[in-house]
């Protein structure tokens, strides 16, 4: 099936002049395989992680990063140069986005990078397993046996959990099945531009689906991943889990964002539990951001101060 092309939206002044650029570049229709030709879903992951990692990791990020076997799962632990390996501070566990099919390897080992560089923190990075070949509840799996390997090295209070887009369904879902478990929570949680209901029932998966040039529905993506679960499982679309035991937490989006409603109502969600929770919405801004323009370098101020104000001094 294939998505239709996006209609043109007028590009705002309202914002500065590296995300006006960004914004003039018109999103490109995506056409998936058929749900059993995994074969053909390789090759579509495969040419999206080129463009990914052409458009947006060219460059060597000044991290030292090294490729552990953790609870059995590839998880990169990445700190910037010249950082001791491990000091005994906190940790970020990172889960990289990529609409839970993309995004593993190469690029979650720079993903992890540019983590540990803004935040501060020792960074790890799990490589989880995806689709095809490893549908839901593999990667969550994979998520939660780090978590817990990563409980054995560290008190709950120097963890932190993060994730952007798909990472941020992992995230959330991580900590829901963690209290399952009867883990403990972290110091905080980072969920920017979540993709917390894979059911795409928000009002911007309407009214901003021809204004993100970045993202189109993924529907099929997420029946993919689902592999015959329902899409409004809790730890499939955490938006619908119960949150109250959830830990002070970040959240972003833009006004073009098409999952703009997954993070607001997330935010309300948390906020309607009784959980400190803090939302940031930029202008015009689509999925993902703007590609390195100001505006994104004040999210990422705006990130670090809210991880450093939940540290232990």
């Amino acid at each position: 099936m294939t998505e239709t092309a996006q209609s043109a939206a007028p590009v705002p002044t309202s914002v500065s002049e590296q995300a006006q650029q960004a914004l003039a570049v018109p999103r490109q229709p995506a056409s998936y395989p058929a749900p059993d030709d995994v074969e053909g879903w390789e090759r579509h992951v495969a040419q999206m992680d080129a463009f990914v990692r052409d458009r947006f990791f060219a460059v060597e990020l000044p991290a030292d990063v090294d490729e552990e076997l953790i609870a059995g799962v590839p998880t990169y632990v990445a700190r910037a140069q010249g950082a001791p390996a491990d000091d005994g501070g906190p940790v970020y566990l990172d889960i990289h986005g990529g609409a839970l099919i993309m995004g593993g390897g190469d690029l979650c080992r720079a993903m992890t990078a540019g983590t540990a560089l803004t935040s501060g923190m020792v960074t790890w990075g799990v490589d989880y397993r995806m689709p095809p070949r490893h549908p839901y509840p593999a990667a969550l799996d994979d998520c939660v046996a780090v978590y817990r390997a990563l409980l054995e090295r560290r008190d709950p209070a120097d963890v932190f959990v993060g994730g952007a887009s798909a990472g941020g369904n992992l995230a959330a879902a991580l900590l829901v099945r963690a209290h399952e478990e009867g883990l403990p929570m972290p110091a905080a949680l980072v969920l920017s531009t979540p993709e917390v209901d894979l059911t795409e029932s928000g009002d911007t998966f309407h009214t901003n689906r021809e204004f993100d040039n970045v993202l189109g529905s993924l529907r099929e993506v997420n029946l993919l991943y689902a592999n015959g679960h329902d899409l409004a499982h809790p730890l499939l679309s955490p938006l619908f889990a119960d949150v109250a035991h959830f830990p002070p937490t970040f959240l972003q989006s833009g006004t073009r964002d098409l999952f703009l409603s997954n993070t607001v109502r997330m935010h309300r969600k948390l906020r309607a539990a009784g959980v400190e929770a803090e939302l940031h919405v930029f202008e015009a801004m689509p999925h993902g951001g703007f590609g390195g323009a100001p505006e994104d370098r004040e999210l990422i101020a705006e990130r670090r101060r809210f991880l450093d104000r939940h540290r232990r001094r």
